[in-house]
């Protein structure tokens, strides 16, 4: 019973995020240069030994019922649409300004959808037991220091508006999945898609630039979750 309850209570975690994401971050310089390093090192982690392995399972999976699809790339191209079309919509975003509310409003509907996907990727892939632990840590930095860039650029209409918007994102992507039943084929397209839109979020808004970064803190969060996460394949067979 409990381990079914542990995709909705990761979902309450991210929610909970996007409501306190600005108290999260340290005010002092060298504190939070170390905290977006660790962040930073924990998210590149979660895709190199995670994610990414996690789209070569899913490449795998379409191979039998699928074999006119079989070109070892699919799905890998579906993760590249992911990034191209996130990419795109934020330049799209930047490029058509008309005022700061209309700005506001484009990149929190545009990451709205984004906490949705996530949301039904959670849900409907089933994550459970110690592997959503560590899959809430991991996405909730992630989601912590996207929020964070929406607070710093729009803090009066986040706090009033935006948290609420982008919680109901991640409610939307529950009541989806949950009434929702999708091939295992479209599913995948989904995970993949997410998974490019998450490679590009992280290496924007979460890697820091180089005078920015803490590297003892970055290499030892790489070096922590990346051991304990390998660890914990091997033994339990994720």
């Amino acid at each position: 019973m409990m381990t079914a309850l542990i995709p909705y209570l990761v979902g309450v975690v991210f929610i909970a995020i996007h409501f306190l994401a600005n108290a999260f971050i340290p005010s002092e310089k060298v504190k939070r240069k170390k905290w977006f390093s660790f962040s930073g090192g924990l998210a590149v982690s979660y895709i190199f030994v995670y994610l990414l392995p996690t789209l070569h399972a899913e490449q795998t999976n379409i191979a039998d019922p699928y074999l006119h699809l079989a070109m070892e790339s699919e799905i890998y191209f579906v993760g590249l649409i992911g990034v191209v079309v996130f990419l795109g919509i934020q330049i799209l975003i930047r490029q058509n300004y008309v005022s700061h509310i209309s700005s506001f409003w484009s990149a929190v509907a545009f990451y709205a959808l984004y906490n949705a996907l996530v949301s039904f990727v959670v849900l409907s892939f089933e994550v459970s037991g110690i592997q959503a632990l560590f899959y809430c840590f991991a996405i909730g930095l992630h989601f912590i220091a996207v929020a964070h860039d929406l607070w710093r650029e729009f803090p009066y209409e986040y706090n009033k508006y935006g948290r609420y918007v982008l919680g109901a994102g991640i409610v939307a992507g529950w009541i989806f999945a949950l009434t929702v039943n999708l091939t295992p084929l479209l599913k995948s397209i989904i995970f993949a898609f997410v998974a490019g839109a998450m490679i590009f979020n992280v290496f924007k808004h979460e890697l820091p630039s180089d005078e920015e970064t803490h590297f003892p803190t970055f290499a030892g969060a790489v070096l922590i979750y990346s051991t304990i996460t390998m660890s914990l394949k091997f033994f339990f067979e994720w």
